[in-house]
């Protein structure tokens, strides 16, 4: 209110209540013919409210303050709340393409495997227990038992079998915090990635995690990247996947596919 304020403004300040909440304050928002929507929280929080501004003619601005905040280290934005507001407020305006799986959007990652799993133990310890160093604790240990999968997978027409840790599928390049899963996506291009990490030992897996933080993880043995508009993951079990971090249940076959320029963007000049 305060940072408003002095910018003369006095728009609507709304609270999230409970998951699921801002879906539903960015429709109405959306209803009552708003230009541009602030979302100030992480990559859950985003994910709302992007969901209800794409096609649209309205814009989105992040002020970041989640635990990983990957679409705002993708967009380029600071993380201190001044300058994200300087942002918010005289940024320049961009449109950047969705991801789409199983009918739910997301704008920086998705995917299936061991990043889903830690996703949904992540979201299941609430607000208890947040932070970057909560979500490694959670991926070492979950490391330490986890068996890759065996999975179908055809981007674009084109089938392979795998034996994997993890299938994910970006938009963006990085989870957050700096953790690039791949290196030559843009949000903007009108493709997925789709990276196939392969099965592995403990002691290597946890070797090779450093090249993730130097955006080296192209470089690394049994992992294949590939670009697709569209993507389906099979597997003989029921699968979780996740949807910018947030984890979903869902059965034997997974699809997603991109959703060209669906959404405004404000990020850096």
């Amino acid at each position: 209110a305060d940072l408003l304020g002095a910018r003369g403004l006095a728009p609507p300040i709304l609270l999230t209540e409970r998951t699921g909440h801002a879906h539903e304050l960015a429709r109405a928002l959306v209803a009552q013919s708003v230009r541009s929507v602030i979302a100030w929280g992480g990559d859950g929080t985003n994910n709302e409210v992007a969901s209800e501004l794409v096609f649209p003619d309205v814009a989105l601005a992040v002020i970041p303050s989640g635990s990983g905040n990957g679409l705002a280290r993708e967009l380029k934005i600071p993380c201190d709340v001044q300058r994200a507001f300087e942002v918010a407020f005289g940024g320049t305006e961009r449109v950047i393409d969705a991801g789409e799986i199983e009918g739910r959007l997301f704008f920086n990652v998705a995917g299936v495997g061991l990043d889903a799993e830690v996703a949904h133990e992540f979201a299941a310890t609430g607000l208890v227990r947040r932070g970057f160093r909560r979500y490694i604790e959670i991926a070492m240990r979950r490391l330490l038992s986890f068996k890759a999968g065996e999975y179908r997978i055809v981007c674009d027409g084109v089938a392979t079998e795998n034996r994997a840790l993890v299938v994910a599928v970006p938009n963006g390049r990085q989870y957050g915090n700096g953790a690039i899963i791949a290196p030559a996506a843009r949000i903007d291009d009108g493709k997925l990635e789709v990276i196939v990490i392969g099965e592995r030992s403990v002691l290597r897996a946890v070797a090779q995690i450093p090249m993730l933080f130097t955006g080296r993880i192209a470089r690394v043995p049994g992992i294949t990247m590939t670009a697709a508009r569209e993507v389906r993951i099979e597997s003989a079990g029921r699968m979780t996947y996740h949807a910018d971090g947030e984890p979903c249940q869902a059965g034997t076959s997974i699809g997603a596919r991109i959703r060209p320029r669906a959404l405004r963007v404000r990020g850096p000049p």
